[in-house]
């Protein structure tokens, strides 16, 4: 098992570009920073290696920063707006069984 160097994404709006902008580290002695991604041709017959991990704390770090530059989920199922409006029909509903419509 090799040991590969932890690796942070950063993400942040660029409401000028109409796009996100992304700085990519990591630390082996010293901060490294990504300064060119470059694609290579593949083989599409091989087996291809990831481009690269993230822990998942630093997974959650990307998805907090993409959170607030504006973007979610394709898919609303599951969003944090979809479950507040279930939670507040659920108590709603609470509220007509329990006290018969009284609050």
């Amino acid at each position: 098992m090799t040991f590969e160097p932890e690796v942070a994404i950063r993400a942040d709006s660029e409401p000028w570009h109409r796009g996100v902008e992304f700085l990519i580290t990591k630390r082996e002695g010293q901060k490294l920073l990504a300064a060119k991604l470059e694609f290579i041709e593949v083989n599409e017959a091989c087996t291809i290696d990831p481009s690269g991990r993230l822990n998942t704390g630093d997974a959650q770090t990307l998805m907090d920063d993409l959170w607030r530059a504006g973007l979610r989920p394709t898919e609303g199922a599951g969003s944090a707006g979809a479950l507040a409006a279930t939670q507040r029909h659920l108590e709603d509903m609470r509220t007509l069984v329990f006290n018969g419509g009284k609050s």
